[in-house]
């Protein structure tokens, strides 16, 4: 396997407090291949530990469709209504870590459905003003305006998608590493559930390997348990 998919299981033997010695014995592999990844693991729990107060946090309306999701959290949708083909958009800002900064925002784009983090950005410093303006930018491309939410909700709704789609065989978008310490950590697993309805369900993209995806995904959940959509008649096996 290659180095991307050798660090989802360096990152769940880590996570068990296994040493770079123990993790390379455990994969039967190199030392030289694991210690790289070892160290990112630690940079990305490094990034998620120290993290400045939030000053806002914003979903889009009806990120909730499909999912499960418990009522004691009442966590807000706004339009639960809403049709997203499972697509959930995620702003987080927080206080600039400068003396007299205003915010340092982060923005993930989530397929909740089936392939976790598809894009994500930042951090970026704007002014309070320029957070405003950058919200409505952000969230333009959906149905509703978005909903002001907790943190919490943020960390469970991307943490969340994270841990489902690497358990279908898809790791985030490369540009969430830089933006995952902005999250915060997720203590334990998300509350949600994640899938349409508990099914995974994949819908083409337009700059997706829907070819691959379909492959990954009968290979790691079987062919009759998983439901697609794509642009054009697609050949699976």
């Amino acid at each position: 396997m290659d180095d991307d998919e050798l660090l989802a299981p360096v990152r769940k033997l880590h996570a068990q407090g296994l040493s770079t010695n123990a993790i390379t014995r455990a994969l039967g592999t190199s030392r030289g291949r694991v210690a790289p990844l070892v160290r990112t693991v630690a940079r990305e729990q490094r990034k998620s530990t120290s993290t400045p107060p939030v000053v806002g946090c914003w979903v889009s309306a009806g990120w909730s469709d499909g999912l499960a999701v418990p009522q004691d959290r009442a966590w807000p949708d706004g339009d639960p209504e809403v049709e997203t083909s499972g697509l959930a958009g995620v702003l987080v800002a927080r206080a600039h870590p400068r003396v007299g900064g205003d915010a340092t925002v982060c923005g993930y784009l989530v397929d909740t459905y089936c392939l976790g983090v598809k894009d994500a950005l930042g951090p970026r410093a704007m002014s309070r003003t320029g957070l405003r303006r950058f919200v409505d930018r952000f969230f333009d491309g959906f149905a509703r305006s978005p909903v002001e939410a907790p943190v919490d909700l943020a960390k469970h709704l991307v943490w969340g998608a994270v841990a489902y789609a690497r358990g279908l065989g898809f790791e985030p978008h490369r540009d969430f590493l830089p933006a995952a310490g902005h999250l915060g950590a997720l203590a334990g697993p998300s509350a949600i559930g994640f899938g349409r309805d508990g099914k995974p369900e994949y819908v083409q993209g337009p700059y997706d390997d829907a070819d691959r995806v379909l492959r990954t995904l009968e290979a790691n959940v079987g062919r009759d348990n998983f439901h697609f959509t794509v642009q054009v008649p697609m050949r699976v096996g």
